[in-house]
């Protein structure tokens, strides 16, 4: 094994042996308006589950030159996100939505994704998307980084509501992996399917 002390490497070495390692990761596709109106999409694979009760989910959205993010700064100003689950029939458009573009400018318009109104908060959601989650914004919180310049912004969502497509669903509350065919991250430009499916029973 190889020892490697992560504060004598620089911080891009420490984000390559990262996203490296912790793979495959899920991809939100996080929809925000701006205070103007604009509806901004982009993807973040620094996303997990945080708890069931209530149903809250995490994304960490990297500062660029300690500025945040379009997708922070509408989401803290709003109080509202929808994550989307990023699935193989919409994967070119998510690619494309992580175009730098202006605040002024939708990701969404230029992807031709379609919009669809949410029922719970003001911010639409994505109608391609066989998952999208409604979430109010629980807390933001700055880390990483230095005293008065975080490295990123941490933004917790309360699920308010689900939007689920049959082609996925059994209806007694399982989705089917196979069926819903989510795009996961690797590092650099790789990304991967889901692959073999198998099963291990837990311990009782």
């Amino acid at each position: 094994m190889i020892a490697i002390d992560p504060t004598a490497i620089t911080e891009r070495d420490n984000y390559k042996l990262l996203i490296g390692s912790i793979i495959p990761r899920p991809i939100a596709f996080v929809t925000t308006l701006s205070e103007d109106g604009v509806l901004n999409a982009a993807p973040f694979s620094y996303f997990t589950i945080l708890t069931a009760n209530p149903p809250m989910i995490a994304v960490s959205v990297q500062r660029k030159a300690g500025e945040r993010k379009d997708t922070s700064r509408n989401a803290i100003a709003k109080g509202e996100m929808v994550v989307h689950i990023t699935d193989s029939s919409y994967l070119e458009q998510v690619n494309r939505a992580a175009a730098n573009l202006p605040p002024e400018e939708s990701e969404v318009t230029l992807t031709g994704l379609t919009p669809v109104a949410s029922d719970r908060i003001a911010v639409p959601g994505i109608e391609e998307a066989h998952i999208r989650m409604e979430c109010v914004l629980e807390q933001a919180l700055p880390i990483g980084g230095s005293e008065g310049a975080p490295a990123a912004d941490l933004l917790i969502g309360r699920i308010v509501q689900y939007h689920v497509s049959e082609s996925v669903y059994d209806g007694q509350g399982h989705i089917d992996p196979v069926a819903l065919q989510p795009i996961s991250r690797l590092a650099g430009d790789f990304y991967a399917k889901l692959g073999d499916v198998f099963v291990i029973e837990r311990p009782r």
